[in-house]
């Protein structure tokens, strides 16, 4: 029996990257609100693994592409949570306290998301 091709490995991944690139610049044609569509972007890359291929297809390269997703993995987190609070800082001294907490509430959203996201994607396989 012979390895897999490339296509037959990531061919799930490739139509659902596609489907959701056409719905971005649909959604984009028909108006509709850019928060909108992270969102469901989001959610949809988060519970299909696309995330997760789109690092694999990248880790594929060889020599630099494991070294992209390392360095994209963990430090993406620190560096979220850190302008997080740096911009926190200054929004709090002039006055957007408000804004401040919800900003702080939709990148909590957005950390929790990626982990759980994660985990049902490796609990649930594709095959």
């Amino acid at each position: 029996m012979s390895e897999p091709t490339f296509l037959q490995l990531y061919k799930k991944h490739i139509i659902i990257w596609l489907l959701i690139a056409v719905f971005i610049v649909v959604a984009l044609k028909l108006g509709i609100d850019e928060k909108i569509i992270v969102f469901v972007t989001l959610v949809l890359g988060l519970f299909t693994q696309l995330f997760a291929g789109l690092g694999a297809l990248i880790a594929m390269v060889p020599f630099i592409g494991p070294l992209i997703v390392k360095v994209l993995a963990i430090p993406f987190f620190w560096i979220l949570n850190g302008l997080g609070y740096f911009v926190g800082m200054l929004a709090i001294k002039r006055g957007y306290s408000g804004e401040f907490m919800k900003s702080r509430v939709l990148t909590l959203a957005l950390l929790v998301g990626i982990v759980v996201g994660y985990i049902i994607g490796h609990i649930i396989p594709l095959r």
